[in-house]
This record gives C-alpha cells, sequence and structure tokens, in this order.
C-alpha cells in the first residue's frame, strides 16, 4: 500500500494544514511519511519559500499521533536542506530552492524519446553502438552459454575456507588492496600458468581483474586509439568486439576456419592493425584449435609490425581428445602478447575473478588504467582461492568436472545425431562446454533461436558472432549447466522448434 499523506493549503497568510490521514497499514515508518509528503509539497511548488509549518504538537495533534515522529520528521526535513529553523518563529520552508513549475514530472516509459526538465544529451562516441545482451544471453537453462554444473562445485571446501579468512584479523585484507591482487593469489596463478598452460610469466606480471570481459576491455583501453584497426575473428565474440569498439576500434572482420584464425587474409586486409583479439586454443563459436603455422605466423606479423595480440585462453582447461592445447602467449619471444584468464568457467561464474599476465614493459600503464577503473579487486576471495589452490581442492576439481563434461559433450553429440540425423552438422566438440549445429533450409537463425528461448531453450544464433553477412546459419548450444539427464529432453524440444519453424517458413 503507498504512503498517502495529501498536504492542502487554506487561503490566508502561510497556514499550512495537513487535512488528511496518515498509512498506518503501511511498511514505512510515520516520521518518513510525514517527511516525504513535505519534502514532495515543497519540491513540486505546492509549499512555496517563507511558508511556516505547524508546530510539531500541532501536527501531531491534527494527525493524532505522538510528537515522537513529527519531530524525527522535522528533523530530516532540516538536516537535508528543505526548511530551517527561526528560534522563537518556528520551521520555514528555505528561500534557496529553485521553483518547481507544474506537478512532479513521471518517469519516462521505455524507449520514449526526451523528457520534462531539459535535454537528456549522452556521449555520441562509440559506445552509442552498443547494443544490451538479447534475451538468448540472459537466462540460465538448457542450452544456455556460460553456465557450469554448479552442483558439483566443492562449495562446502570452499565455504570453510571463505570462512576462515573472514575470521582472520589481518587487518590488511580489510583495507583497498593493491590495484594488482593478492599477492598469494598473483603467485598461485602464475605458477598455474605457468605449469598447466606454458604461460611464460612471474607474480609481477599478473593483474588481477573482474572476469575475462573486464580483462578484454582494460586491454582495449590501454593498447588501442580511437581509429585503430582491430582484428577480430569471424565469426567470434561479440563482447571482445563490443570492448574494442567502446575503445574506438576500427573493426576488421578476419575469417576463421579448421587452422584457427586466416592470418594471411587479416595481413591482407589490414597489415597496420594496431591489434588483433584471438582465441587460439578454443576458437569462439566454431571450436578450432589455431595451427602451429598459423601461431608462429601471427606472432612473426605482430613483431614486424608492432601489433598487439589479445588472447583469451577461455575454457583452455577442457579439452577432451588431447592435452591441454599450450597457449599462444608461451611461443611469444618479443613480449607482444597480453593473455586473458578466468575462474568463471572452472569456479562458477559469480565469483568474478580473472586476470591478465601482461609484458614487463606494459604493467606500469595497465595498473593506472586498472586503478582509475575500480581502485582495487577483492581480496577476501582472492585470498580464499589462494587457499583453495593451495589445498588441493583446484586440481580435484579441474579433473572431476573434465570428466562430468566429457561426458556431458558425448550425451549431447549424441542426442543431437539420434533426433537431427544428417540434418545438422556439429562443430567444435573437441573442447570447453559448448558446441555449434550448422544447418540449411533456415535462413533467419535469430528468429529460430527466439522461438526455441519461448520453449525455455537459451541457444545462441551463430549470425550474432558475425560483424558481416555469416556463410552459414547456425545455433551454438552450450551444455555446461544441463544436467546429463535432461540432454536428451532438451534435444526433443529443440528438434520440434526446429521442424515448426521450418515448416511456417515453408508453408
Amino acid at each position: 500500500m503507498t504512503t498517502r499523506i495529501q498536504i492542502e493549503m487554506r487561503p490566508g497568510p502561510s497556514q499550512l494544514l495537513p487535512s488528511s490521514f496518515i498509512d498506518h497499514a503501511s511498511t514505512t515508518p510515520l516520521h518518513r511519511q510525514i517527511f516525504q509528503a513535505y519534502r514532495d509539497a515543497i519540491v513540486e511548488g505546492r509549499l512555496h519559500a517563507g511558508d511556516r509549518l505547524h508546530s510539531s504538537r500541532q501536527l501531531a495533534a491534527l494527525l493524532g499521533i505522538s510528537r515522537i515522529p513529527v519531530v524525527g520528521a522535522y528533523d530530516q526535513l532540516l538536516a537535508e536542506g528543505y526548511c530551517e529553523s527561526r528560534v522563537g518563529a518556528g520551521t520555514f520552508v528555505v528561500g534557496r530552492l529553485p521553483v518547481a513549475s507544474g506537478a512532479a514530472p513521471s518517469p519516462l516509459a521505455a524507449g520514449e524519446p526526451g523528457a520534462p526538465g531539459g535535454p537528456r544529451d549522452i556521449s555520441q562516441g562509440p559506445v552509442a553502438r552498443l547494443q544490451p545482451s538479447p534475451p538468448w544471453l540472459v537466462h540460465p537453462g538448457a542450452f544456455a552459454l556460460g553456465e557450469i554444473a554448479v552442483d558439483h562445485f566443492p562449495f562446502a571446501s570452499w565455504a570453510r575456507l571463505v570462512a576462515r579468512r573472514s575470521r582472520d584479523t589481518d587487518l590488511a585484507q580489510v583495507r583497498y588492496g593493491g590495484g594488482m591482487g593478492f599477492l598469494p593469489f598473483r603467485e598461485a596463478i602464475a605458477d598455474y600458468l605457468r605449469r598447466e598452460r606454458g604461460v611464460r610469466c612471474g607474480a609481477e606480471q599478473i593483474v588481477v581483474v573482474s572476469g575475462s570481459q573486464q580483462a578484454i576491455d582494460l586491454a582495449a583501453r590501454v593498447l588501442i586509439d580511437p581509429g585503430n584497426a582491430v582484428w577480430v575473428e569471424e565469426p567470434g565474440y561479440w563482447g571482445a568486439r563490443n570492448a574494442m569498439a567502446a575503445a574506438g576500434a576500427r573493426l576488421v572482420p578476419v575469417p576463421v576456419d579448421d587452422e584457427g584464425l586466416d592470418v594471411e587474409t587479416g595481413i591482407a586486409r589490414a597489415a597496420e592493425a594496431r591489434a588483433v583479439y584471438v582465441t587460439p586454443s578454443h576458437q569462439f563459436p566454431l571450436g578450432a584449435t589455431m595451427s602451429a603455422t598459423r601461431r608462429l605466423r601471427l606472432l612473426e606479423w605482430a613483431r614486424r609490425s608492432g601489433a598487439w595480440i589479445i588472447e583469451d585462453d577461455y575454457n583452455s582447461e577442457y579439452r577432451y581428445q588431447s592435452q591441454p592445447i599450450t597457449a599462444l602467449q608461451g611461443l611469444d619471444r618479443d613480449a607482444r602478447v597480453v593473455y586473458v584468464g578466468t575462474l568463471s568457467k572452472v569456479l562458477f561464474p559469480a565469483l568474478r575473478l580473472g586476470y591478465l599476465a601482461l609484458p614487463p614493459d606494459l604493467v606500469a600503464r595497465f595498473l593506472a588504467t586498472r586503478i582509475a577503473m575500480d581502485i582495487c579487486p577483492p581480496t577476501a576471495l582472492q585470498a580464499a582461492f589462494s587457499d583453495f589452490i593451495a589445498a588441493g581442492h583446484f586440481a580435484r576439481h579441474l579433473r572431476r568436472t573434465r570428466e562430468l563434461y566429457a561426458e556431458k559433450r558425448l550425451a549431447m553429440g549424441g542426442a543431437i545425431r539420434e533426433a537431427f540425423g544428417d540434418r545438422l552438422r556439429i562443430q567444435g566438440d573437441r573442447a570447453g562446454m559448448h558446441l555449434t549445429v550448422l544447418y540449411e533450409g533456415i535462413a533467419d537463425d535469430r528468429e529460430l533461436a527466439q522461438r526455441a528461448a519461448d520453449r525455455g531453450l537459451w541457444t545462441l544464433p551463430l549470425s550474432y558472432c558475425h560483424l558481416g553477412t555469416p556463410p552459414h546459419r547456425g545455433l551454438v548450444l552450450g551444455y555446461g549447466g544441463i544436467p546429463i539427464g535432461e540432454i536428451p529432453g532438451a534435444v526433443r524440444r529443440l528438434v520440434e522448434v526446429f521442424d515448426s519453424f521450418a515448416g511456417a517458413a515453408n508453408g
């Protein structure tokens, strides 16, 4: 029930009569109801500069309540500057407030241009071209990307470590931390990257961020000037494109095939590019692994041209037909690679912990920019993860989830082949937690994804990953978060969506 106090004015010199009622059923305290009623009357111009309020005793008697909430309301009006107290005279509306015209403005409806009260100018720079996420990217459920098997995370062990750190009396962990992150966390990450990913770095090269998206955004801010050409994979990760576009980059789509990014085509299109964003270990969304030939060619081009390589090593821990692929950064002898990693997929997304492994001469610039963005990352969770990895929980969790996602991958591929036959072609199922299905005969994969969303299936249309016109249509299907037993039923529902959509198109 809404708060209601009417403020009416009796004709005559500054005599205000609140001839109404207080909503005693409201959860809003009485003093707050009175304060809000007077504040709104002043802001909306129903009370004017110099108008005198009733004394607290008079108002309490008029409203039939205790004087205590009235005194509290008047104190708040005085504290926030709406009224002033004059010794021996009473409480008055201040004379310095702007005069409001008309009634209080109503909130803008979604998409309504303009608003009362003056212009609403915002930046018309590169960020103005960015769009919010479409509906198929914002819901958890069957086939949703980025979802993991949270029910298999060792939350009991994690909770004990977090609780222990919360009880820690080390005051350094509750103050502002360093902009680069908690040193034991950075040491643990550097050790892990050297051992498991072949990355050549020390803790002094690690900068902690809030997930890989902030890492990419930070790299774009530091490395790119407005107008610089930047290669992006085609198709590729839209989040990286958005970060580059927000930095003012001129995006140059470079095609991807079974060997990964086509470096020669990138050179032909923009040999002078300032940077390239690439996912060499597991290309998003098609799943290719960049060949050794192309890796070396990319590094050679970067060295000769002075370009930067932003390597996003997402999902690198999960590979099912071979050992994890060594990071591109480990081959770099000219310090041209900025390495991006995240814990969102191996622990859980809400943790929001990622990291950059930087060339030594870039650390100071990245650190200054990082501090300008949000000062420092949260220390407590970094400390808990340091304990998590030291106790062996992280290694055990990776082993178990590799086995789990390998089972889900087989179940997903088998269910799709059984349900669709040769109507679909599967790509990118050798690693990670998603696969892509390509098909013929359906021109609008975005409409197909929307119809799937209407059935509770959160698929990503392949065309959303393209800057230009895609040569193929398809859907990107995540399987990390769906229980194995639910995969066949979800695939059958997807078949129904395909059939109904194809029938409507042909009809």
